[in-house]
């Protein structure tokens, strides 16, 4: 019985190996086209001029949500319960004041915002009182009085929702907006 089973088994593995040896497949060779020589022809393009746009150029083709995007105009920080200007933030106005006098036609917004901490009248009044401090620090700087408005959005709007100093810090601000060329 050891006998017929060791040989089925010899059998059965030969086959198992035979089965998997590979197999040669004929290729039927594919008569060959005929190739052409292709001569390379370089064709001359004429370079185009492009003008370099002047700033005020530039200026002209944004519209005023790209500009207000584009945040040409920085704002400002305050410190807390405080609408006096702060030492650090007089070279950011000091550049939007050159840069609407370099853009005489503008109109700007100067919006008052405060954290979260107090009332909404208390916020109203503080937003105002920091909206009007960079409204006068840019017409001391001499931008025109005609040329500004502002509004305040006390606590409302917050750049950053969360509860903390850092968070408190940057809604305290003045934004400029763009609302005419």
């Amino acid at each position: 019985m050891k006998k017929v089973v060791s040989f089925v088994l010899i059998i059965f593995v030969a086959l198992f190996f035979y089965s998997c040896k590979k197999k040669k497949v004929k290729t039927i060779p594919q008569p060959q086209k005929k190739v052409e020589k292709v001569e390379k022809v370089e064709e001359k393009v004429p370079k185009l001029k492009v003008e370099k746009l002047s700033e005020e150029e530039i200026f002209q083709k944004k519209t005023i949500e790209e500009l207000n995007k584009e945040q040409v105009l920085k704002m400002i920080h305050f410190d807390f319960d405080k609408a006096n200007i702060r030492e650090d933030m007089v070279p950011i106005l000091e550049r939007n004041a050159e840069w609407l006098k370099k853009h005489p036609t503008v109109k700007i917004r100067i919006e008052g915002y405060c954290d979260e901490r107090g009332t909404v009248e208390y916020n109203l009044a503080l937003g105002e009182k920091r909206a009007k401090a960079a409204r006068d620090y840019l017409i001391s700087l001499g931008v025109e009085p005609e040329r500004i408005t502002i509004v305040s959005y006390g606590k409302a709007n917050p750049i950053d929702p969360r509860h903390n100093e850092e968070a408190w810090f940057k809604n305290r601000r003045a934004e400029f907006i763009i609302i005419a060329k």
